[in-house]
């Protein structure tokens, strides 16, 4: 019986670092997650998990072939396959490909968060069949994979597509990045707190919000509150998704997407985000661009795989190319990728 081909993804989180088998068509066959602990060298990570998932995968090996390994993890770098200093990370600059290569001589890639994301629509979700679309994840900061013809925007250094570093407030709040106003201070699940103790500071309306410390005031508190007619809440998704769909106006005059594509814990307030954002998006679009642009919300996001999906799906689009490649083409088209550079 001829086994099925199957990719290891690799979701390298702040606390945990989920890993699985997906095969091309996205059914996943085996997933495990393990304490990330940050605060140690990255080589024990990749010791613990390869430990645990070599214990595991003797048991699949008769049915499973696997054929590379996909790892989405924060400030990854496509193009040389490090990991460069990630936030909350005691790691500094690390080889992830180099380490993988020391346990499988396989194909690895490696890419950040939110274009293993857009990677994962555009195989599995809401993007299959676009080729030219944004995809903006909304979690405690903003991120943004961006797919121009068909292949992710890199940059000349792997590092393109940061939106969410944009400012649009000139000297506006501090972001952790070191500059003013940048848009992730204002449109993600810390952005739309911020908003909202600030609107509870100039308005007298009621508000259960107002019962909540910054460190216990949560996006899903804010959504819940809007649902049930709370003004201040409404409000703050209102400013919130202006800002966003203006600076998206930006983006569209840059690349001319047909879709932009929410995803993350935010976007799934629904009509309380989308409905603004739709609407500051179309005002502010240039005139060649008004109705042509969807804005639509990941199909992946809810899914319990999601992470899982995005990091095995580099291996398919990146190397397979829509087709389901043999062990020596994956080698050979992923060694030439990485002398890009």
């Amino acid at each position: 019986m001829n086994s099925t081909q199957v990719v290891l993804g690799i979701d390298i989180g702040g606390t945990n670092t989920v890993f699985g088998l997906v095969d091309e068509n996205g059914k996943t066959y085996y997933k495990r997650e393990i304490p990330t602990e940050a605060n140690l060298p990255a080589d024990l990570l990749f010791l613990r998990l390869f430990k645990a998932f070599n214990s595991d995968f003797k048991n699949l090996q008769h049915e499973l072939e696997l054929v590379g390994i996909g790892v989405g993890a924060p400030s990854a770098n496509f193009f040389t396959g490090t990991i460069e200093n990630p936030s909350n990370f005691n790691w500094g600059r690390v080889n992830v490909v180099k380490i993988i290569s020391e346990y499988y001589s396989l194909p690895a890639l490696v890419t950040n968060d939110a274009n293993i994301a857009a990677i994962g629509e555009m195989v599995y979700g809401t993007a299959k069949g676009l080729d030219n679309f944004i995809l903006i994840t909304l979690g405690t900061g903003l991120g943004s994979g961006i797919v121009v013809n068909g292949d992710v925007v890199y940059g000349s250094d792997g590092f393109a597509g940061e939106i969410g570093h944009t400012i649009v407030e000139e000297n506006g709040r501090h972001c952790n990045c070191g500059r003013k106003g940048c848009l992730e201070t204002y449109v993600s699940a810390s952005g739309i707190c911020r908003t909202v103790f600030e609107l509870l500071a100039v308005h007298n309306d009621k508000s259960i919000l107002r019962e909540f410390s910054f460190d216990s005031l949560t996006s899903k508190l804010i959504q819940q509150s809007a649902m049930s007619g709370d003004k201040i809440a409404n409000l703050a998704f209102e400013i919130t998704g202006e800002k966003l769909g203006k600076a998206l106006a930006n983006s569209v005059a840059h690349l001319s997407p047909e879709a932009i594509i929410l995803f993350g814990g935010l976007a799934l307030s629904g009509d309380l985000l989308i409905t603004p954002v739709k609407k500051h998006l179309e005002e502010n679009l240039l005139s060649i661009y008004k109705g042509k642009v969807k804005v639509m919300t990941s199909s992946l996001m809810e899914s319990e795989n999601a992470a899982l999906l995005g990091a095995a799906s580099i291996i398919w689009k990146e190397l397979g190319g829509g087709k389901t490649l043999s062990n020596s083409e994956l080698k050979t088209k992923n060694a030439n990728l990485h002398q890009l550079k």
